[in-house]
């Protein structure tokens, strides 16, 4: 059962590594490996570029996340508790989609997925992983 816990940590690893990368390297306008491209205007170019960089920023934390879930495919039990904290992060990023001004877009086809696994699917797992690796305790008739 390990082994398929660890297949999906590094799954889900390798899928954040590479949403990281199409912003952390292309900034808000992304690579395009989730879709189109041109969909910004930029009307000041040093507020953008500001922005962007923020961005950047994040993106590049988001990236390290899903080199800790794959780290913690690895070394499962010693990474336990990192593995539950990423999890809280992304939980908490899946509600920080609520304080957009458009609620319909949360319900549609392009954001639904996501906010399903940060909510739902993402949650499952952290109780997996914690299941998978808690201490039983040592019965008395054992010593």
């Amino acid at each position: 059962m390990t082994y398929l816990l660890r297949f999906v940590l590094f799954a889900a690893g390798c899928a954040v590594i590479w949403l990281g990368l199409n912003v952390s390297l292309g900034g808000i306008k992304t690579l395009g490996w989730q879709g189109a491209v041109g969909f910004i205007a930029i009307t000041d170019v040093e507020i953008f570029n500001v922005q962007d960089n923020h961005m950047r920023f994040i993106a590049g934390v988001w990236t390290a996340l899903g080199f800790l879930l794959i780290l913690g495919s690895i070394a499962l039990d010693q990474m336990r508790g990192v593995l539950v904290a990423c999890i809280i992060m992304i939980f908490f990023g899946g509600l920080s989609r609520f304080s957009g001004q458009e609620l319909s877009v949360l319900l549609g086809q392009d954001i639904a997925p996501s906010l399903a696994a940060e909510l739902i699917l993402f949650p499952i797992l952290g109780f997996w992983i914690y299941q998978a690796t808690v201490k039983q305790p040592v019965k008395s008739d054992q010593i």
